[in-house]
């Protein structure tokens, strides 16, 4: 199984697979042809109440990771990393995130979990 994680602002490659937006948001000055992102599953992110007190700088990286994979227990975010599980059994998975450090957002719990 493959899945890496990316910056969205990055230029598209060929070994990408599967280019999975894992933001809620929108990344700020990106259009959509720009990103060529396949699949934007918002369930899968983590909510805005966990997303504003993890960057208000309330707690610590490993407290996020705690909370956000709690929340990817609930059936919909389950169903949906299922589904991307077995997108990433198939073929190479790029999960996609405006993250400016990559491996310390929730793109990297993500992969930490399909791995």
């Amino acid at each position: 199984m493959s899945v890496r994680v990316r910056r969205v602002y990055e230029s598209p490659e060929p070994e990408d697979g599967v280019r999975v937006l894992v933001d809620r948001l929108w990344p700020r000055g990106l259009s959509k042809d720009a990103a060529r992102v396949d699949e934007w599953p918002k369930a899968l992110t983590p909510s805005t109440e966990l997303r504003r007190w993890y960057h208000a700088g309330e707690g610590s990286y490993e407290e996020f990771a705690r909370r956000y994979e709690a929340e990817l227990a609930e059936p919909q975010a389950a169903e949906l990393l299922d589904q991307v599980r077995a997108w990433a059994a198939k073929g190479p998975v790029t999960l996609l995130t405006s993250a400016k450090t990559p491996e310390e957002s929730h793109a990297a719990v993500l992969a930490r979990l399909l791995g």
